[in-house]
């Protein structure tokens, strides 16, 4: 048990230091976070419409609206320029809780993995790092890439890298670390001893 939570949180420091440098030194994310010269009066535009925190879509139509009435918005829309508002009323930067969540969210993220491939019988590198990659691009399509089907975000590319690199390199940790731990174990196999059995 202790050897499959080191593997964890090895696994969960490996794609948090990718995810670190994709968002921070090597900034792969910069094109949905562009800097504008006029953030001040736009910033100053939309306080002054006190609008409730949230997130807007533009053009769009009432809850209430009719099909009729949504269907006349998206012919009204088609070809012109549309925008997206995450709008949040304070700044509260906490860089650090942040980042201590973001760990430990990736540490459980590899922990489940871990449970899972410590179920299979025969462990090998090969199929621990094809089940890591194969997670990795889980995460990417079911994630960014559906949302930028609808909403054709920026840095698809970034998530790619992402989701690839990251999870690559957390399955050559664990190809590496977990099977030897697993043959390592005392657990008896109580599949084969019941092979083994007479019952008359």
């Amino acid at each position: 048990m202790k050897r499959t939570l080191f593997a964890a949180f090895i696994g969960g420091l490996l794609l948090f230091i990718v995810q670190f440098l994709s968002w921070g030194l090597l900034n792969l994310h910069q094109p949905a976070q562009q800097y504008t010269s006029r953030q001040d009066s736009i910033l100053n535009f939309l306080q002054q419409q006190q609008l409730p925190a949230g997130g807007y879509l533009m053009p769009n139509v009432p809850e209430n609206a009719s099909m009729q009435e949504y269907d006349q918005m998206l012919l009204a829309a088609e070809g012109k320029p549309w925008v997206s508002i995450q709008y949040h009323h304070r700044n509260n930067s906490r860089m650090g809780l942040n980042m201590a969540r973001g760990l430990a969210t990736n540490i459980l993220t590899v922990g489940l993995l871990c449970w899972i491939l410590g179920r299979w019988r025969r462990p090998q590198f090969r199929s621990y790092f094809m089940a890591a990659l194969f997670t990795g691009t889980i995460v990417f399509l079911n994630a960014p890439y559906t949302y930028h089907i609808w909403y054709q975000s920026f840095d698809l590319y970034a998530h790619l890298f992402d989701a690839l690199a990251g999870w690559a390199l957390c399955g050559v940790w664990l190809g590496w670390y977990l099977p030897g731990v697993q043959q390592k174990s005392t657990r008896p196999d109580w599949t084969a001893e019941a092979s083994t059995m007479n019952i008359d």
